[in-house]
């Protein structure tokens, strides 16, 4: 019983670290109420500052997307409990995006800056509105599961784990990738665009399209209905006037 405990408190805290980091990351990147934040004035060398950036993005990316390949997965349960594998990995990735977000090095340099408090607004709406699209999307398919929860309660209630059934719901209808559309607006909506918050949009992105390019080449290996679900719904940008197909995927 004293495992199961342990196991349980474990996951929780892992979910609890992404949360925390998750919500902050937001803020910091809306530069909102958080200093240092994203485009925090410059006051070091630039490319010193450029280096440590890459660094700490490439951290992210690097761990992000290997920790999440299945044969990364099998050897990470050699080594920890199936239960929580993926409460290790929501936790690795959670320190990993404290450290950007208290380690990044503001480059400086304004892009575009909007003065009019209208388009300002409408750009923060844009900006809420991408947040809240990847908060909806991961509810969309299964929320504790994603993020390890379901494995440790299932765990510490003596029953097995089960995957997750294929199905499509209602986001991903229309696009296989709405958690990333929301992060690509999350991250490009700004009505100050520095060269800092610059440089990590453009890396951001490229991550996500290299990303998902890894994603769905397991998702076809593992799902033999996901390959009919990708050659018939876009993956970001949404066809309103294609039919939708009613088949399920499971998430990613």
């Amino acid at each position: 019983m004293t495992k199961k405990i342990l196991t349980l408190i474990y996951g929780t805290i892992a979910y609890l670290a992404f949360v925390l980091s998750f919500s902050y990351a937001i803020l910091f990147i809306g530069n909102i109420w958080v200093k240092p934040s994203l485009d925090s004035i410059h006051n070091s060398d630039f490319l010193t500052a450029l280096i440590i950036d890459a660094f700490l993005l490439g951290a992210f990316a690097i761990q992000h997307s290997v920790m999440a390949r299945p044969v990364f997965k099998r050897w990470l349960t050699r080594v920890v409990p199936a239960s929580i594998e993926r409460s290790t990995y929501v936790l690795a990735s959670s320190i990993l995006l404290w450290l950007i977000v208290f380690a990044w090095q503001p480059l400086g340099g304004v892009i575009w800056q909007i003065h009019n408090p209208v388009l300002i607004g409408l750009i923060y709406s844009m900006f809420a509105l991408g947040w809240c699209l990847v908060f909806i999307s991961t509810f969309q398919i299964n929320h504790f599961d994603l993020f390890g929860l379901r494995q440790v309660w299932l765990y510490f209630r003596g029953r097995t784990y089960t995957d997750l059934s294929f199905k499509v719901p209602l986001l991903y209808r229309y696009v296989r990738h709405p958690l990333y559309v929301g992060i690509l607006i999350g991250i490009w909506a700004a009505p100050t665009m520095t060269v800092s918050h610059l440089i990590f949009a453009f890396l951001c992105t490229g991550y996500i399209f290299v990303g998902v390019q890894l994603e769905e080449r397991d998702l076809e290996h593992a799902l033999p209905e996901y390959r009919e679900y990708k050659s018939q719904t876009p993956m970001f940008i949404p066809r309103l006037a294609s039919e939708v197909i009613a088949k399920p995927v499971e998430s990613a």
